[in-house]
């Protein structure tokens, strides 16, 4: 084979390499471009690819050009050390083959050599940062905060989006000059000083010696910015007694770093004039003193301040400092504009004042979320692919009742089709998405504890005027498929009919059109499936969907974007939409605690996603953020003012759950605002804990439709209790509001400081220790039953706090919790009935029920009529599945009429338990 084959066939399986590569990456360019292009971003994906890409080519060759340069300088030198010692010396320094490299290499070639070698290194470097490009969009886009930090006064705007910038320019710069000063040292030393392993002897040259002089006059020049540029840094200091600049950072360090910023400057400068008069003494003297400052002002002058200054008189020292911290940490929260106002607590709650507080008496949420999805996957999941992944709260305005519901979405979960049918056709063409929704009102159940809907089964009956007209949902929490096709001639899965199924081609906008080979041959490229080509069911009217999961979907559109981790569903004008709450933070705002986020965080922006077609829009509703207004100015095509977000929609905007729990947690340190009460730490409030399926856990946050106080109209609100740290009573609740123009208000109720009132784990405690109570859940407890405690709810009814818990029982052998008993609880008195109506009867004396009156022998009070209504309960429930048996029977629909025996079946078990327990009660 000559060596001319040899050089050709290298060159052509190169070039069939690199084709192969463009190939493979071109198809995952154009396909994500055609992504954005179904979406309208075309300019977002342009924006976000292209900057990064310039960034990193002009970044490449800025360190290529330098490096290049710099080497350059070497190339004269090296080359008459290897013309010179290319004999005896060089060979016993390679050794063989290597003198072949030696004479092969002339001042061309090492033209080329050091090129290649500046590219290489460039270009490796260029790609250590992937954050660039937002650094640097947001540099040249930057909005002004008008907030100004206390010790610079700078804008915050300057550490936000300018510090990180000048940040990167140095560090940039600092391992530029770091790298290629170490690379042409080691040019110069072997240049100069090799003659053998036995004499080494360094004697560089005039020319070397002033190119590493500058080389290292350039670091000093970066050094002494890089000191400057640290004074800012202290702001975000965490020695202190609270995040931020302290007594030492501002008195001690600053100083420090002063000093060092004008001794590496001067430095610099008499490095520079060392080059002319040659006066290496004063250049000792001043490398000397920086070391020495270093050593002082780095560590030593601080610590002495702080042992013998801050520490026997810290609160004297720190007072304005944690005054600076509070200040900036209430504002980068949102908390600054909160409402604080005293709860005026009467406990004087009368049938009247629960008459005008009606509404939200009717709305009291008694379905726990976390036993009802359990139960909408029993009752509602009708096959074994459908799926509820989480169950979402909101308010609807049901036959002219503003009512909140319970509501979720029924999607596909490929993964649960049983494995013989987990076929490339119906896992790609067929099964592509999810149907309908479940809707039921928080406060309403069956005779059986089981939740009333609204909407419910498949195609989807409504029994309120909430209609949904189009169910299917190709855009959910569910649909995690790499990808489907959708409109081809096998026709999709809608949903099953009986003993059949309904079949249906979409007819929507989302996804990529295949109306071309092109497209196909791309995207058979970017999945490796040749199917995409082969398959005779695609037509030019098919789409591909891909990025369907909505988290996927939005974090690929936005990345500079957080999120909060529970969208949620909205049924309006008939249609399904996901809302997704998307917040700007940021870790660089100065004095502001830090939290898991960052230390800033708005929510400006709200994600409405069609769950049919995919479509996205991004609104800003809140104009006042700077962030949010830096990135509009940087994606003009993504984001959408929030006026133009439709009125429906609009309605169903709440405040997140994610964002008020950060909120909380901080204000429940940060409502001190005196900084002698906040160093003491006083006054620190906790979020309490509640019981839950018998375990303790932190309580979250709940919605609930309330009348706040003075207010005359009933809003959608997110609250949460406060009780003092190591304390169990509760001291304050705080509010978020939801509804219209008050969207975003937080409000916090402190109660009188000379009242008790009882907190959420003191209620719970309550509960144990009621007789009744205790006796009938222990009860229960020992049929093979599982008893649930649900949320206890902390609700404000006019000058007083009702508290409300559900308590479910689940058999062991069914995954369907039930709502037995509602456990109501006002001042000192604590009741459990069958309906929170009775509950209440109870507490305010419209029924003294068999309570008082069965007082049995002193030991089970009222043990036998509540196991008799157990057994009243339960026959007339078995009776309704008997008679929904029969309707399936005669419907001939076999896999309903099993599913109702199974559950007869069930029924007639517990019957026969409660029967055997009353012979042993009576």
């Amino acid at each position: 084979m000559s060596k001319t084959f040899k050089v050709l066939l290298t060159i052509i399986i190169l070039a069939l390499f690199a084709l192969m590569i463009l190939i493979f990456s071109g198809s995952q360019f154009y396909t994500e471009w055609l992504w954005f292009k179904n979406l309208n971003y075309q300019r977002t994906f342009i924006t976000m690819f292209f900057t990064n890409f310039w960034l990193r080519i002009i970044v490449g060759l800025l360190f290529t050009i330098f490096l290049y340069i710099n080497l350059s300088f070497t190339k004269k030198l090296l080359l008459e050390y290897l013309s010179v010692k290319g004999d005896d010396n060089v060979e016993s320094l390679f050794r063989g083959s290597n003198n072949d490299f030696i004479a092969w290499l002339n001042k061309k070639r090492l033209n080329y050599l050091f090129l290649l070698s500046s590219i290489i290194l460039g270009f490796l470097f260029s790609s250590i940062n992937q954050e660039l490009w937002k650094i640097v969009l947001k540099y040249f886009n930057q909005t002004k905060f008008g907030i100004v930090d206390p010790i610079f006064s700078q804008d915050i705007s300057f550490y936000v989006f300018s510090l990180p910038f000048y940040n990167f320019l140095k560090d940039m710069g600092m391992v530029l000059t770091v790298l290629t000063l170490i690379t042409i040292a080691i040019i110069y030393t072997l240049s100069a000083g090799i003659n053998s392993f036995k004499d080494v002897k360094f004697k560089l040259s005039s020319r070397a010696k002033t190119h590493i002089t500058v080389l290292i006059t350039l670091f000093l020049f970066l050094k002494a910015l890089s000191y400057r540029l640290r004074m800012y840094d202290l702001l975000y200091s965490a020695r202190g007694v609270v995040f931020g600049a302290g007594y030492t950072d501002v008195n001690a360090n600053m100083l420090g770093l002063r000093v060092l910023t004008i001794i590496a400057f001067l430095t610099a400068i008499i490095l520079l004039i060392n080059l002319f008069k040659k006066n290496y003494r004063v250049l000792l003297w001043s490398l000397g003193l920086w070391l020495i400052a270093s050593i002082i002002f780095g560590s030593l002058y601080p610590s002495f301040i702080q042992r013998f200054q801050v520490e026997p008189n810290e609160i004297d020292r720190e007072r304005k400092y944690i005054s600076y911290n509070i200040d900036m940490t209430l504002k980068a929260y949102g908390l600054n504009d909160i409402k604080e106002e005293e709860f005026r607590l009467t406990d004087n709650l009368t049938n009247e004042i629960l008459a005008d507080n009606e509404e939200t008496v009717n709305n009291i949420r008694l379905l726990d979320p976390r036993p009802l999805l359990s139960t909408y996957n029993q009752l509602q999941g009708l096959r074994q692919y459908y799926t509820f992944p989480n169950i979402d709260i909101d308010r609807y305005m049901v036959d002219g009742e503003y009512r909140q519901v319970m509501l979720a979405a029924r999607e596909l979960d490929q993964n649960r089709l049983a494995s013989q049918a987990r076929t490339w056709i119906n896992q790609k063409l067929k099964y592509t998405h999810g149907y309908g929704v479940t809707m039921s009102p928080v406060n309403t159940v069956t005779s059986d504890g089981l939740p009333t809907f609204l909407i419910k089964d498949i195609p989807p009956k409504t029994f309120s005027d909430i209609e949904v007209d189009n169910p299917a949902i190709y855009y959910g929490e569910k649909t995690n498929s790499d990808y489907i096709i959708a409109n081809t001639k096998e026709g999709e899965f809608d949903y099953p009919l009986g003993s059949e199924n309904a079949y249906t081609d979409y007819d929507g906008t989302g996804g990529v059109q295949l109306n071309n080979y092109f497209k196909k041959v791309l995207y058979a490229i970017r999945y490796s499936n040749i199917k995409l080509l082969l398959n005779q069911d695609i037509t030019p009217e098919s789409r591909i969907m891909y990025y369907r999961n909505i988290k996927t979907r939005v974090r690929k559109t936005a990345p500079f974007l957080s999120y909060d981790a529970d969208p949620y569903l909205v049924v309006s004008e008939g249609r399904l939409f996901w809302i997704q709450d998307a917040y700007t933070t940021t870790d660089r705002f100065p004095y502001s605690q830090t939290s898991r986020i960052g230390n800033y965080i708005r929510n400006s922006i709200k994600v409405v996603i069609d769950t049919y077609n995919g479509s996205m829009k991004f609104y800003l509703i809140d104009e006042d953020d700077p962030l949010a207004v830096t990135y509009q100015k940087i994606f003009p095509d993504l984001f959408v003012s929030g006026e133009q977000m439709p009125d429906d929609i609009r309605a169903h905007l709440r405040y997140p759950q994610d964002l008020f729990l950060i909120q909380t947690e901080l204000y429940s340190t940060y409502h001190m605002k005196n900084p002698t009460v906040f160093y003491n730490k006083e006054d620190r409030w906790n979020i309490p804990t509640e019981k839950y399926a018998g375990n303790s856990i932190q309580m979250e946050p709940y919605y609930n439709i309330v009348k706040l106080p003075d207010n005359e109209n009933s809003e959608f609100v997110l609250m949460l209790p406060f009780t003092p740290i190591n304390k169990n009573n509760m001291v304050a609740w705080i509010a978020a509001r939801s509804d219209g123009d008050k969207y975003g208000e937080l409000l916090v109720y402190s109660f009188p400081k000379d009242k008790l009132v009882y907190g959420p784990m003191q209620v719970e405690s309550r509960i144990d220790q009621n007789a009744d109570i205790s006796q009938l859940l222990s009860l229960w407890g020992q049929r093979g039953s599982r008893v649930i405690r649900g949320n206890l709810l902390v609700i404000p009814i006019g000058e007083a706090i009702l508290y409300v818990e559900p308590v479910y029982l689940q058999a062991e052998t069914s995954e369907l919790p039930e709502l037995k008993r509602v456990v109501v609880a006002y001042k000192d008195r604590v009741v459990m009935r069958e309906t929170f109506r009775q509950a209440l009867n109870v507490i305010f004396g419209v029924e003294e029920i068999e309570d008082e009156k069965e007082e049995i022998e002193g030991q089970r009070p009222g043990m036998v009529e509540i196991i008799s209504s157990d057994i009243q309960e339960l026959s007339s429930r078995a009776l309704e599945v008997y008679q929904e048996a029969q309707q399936s029977l005669k419907e001939g629909n076999w896999a309903d009429y099993g599913e109702q025996i199974e559950r007869l079946s069930e029924l007639l078990e517990r019957l026969n338990e409660i029967s055997n327990l009353t012979d042993e009660n009576m």
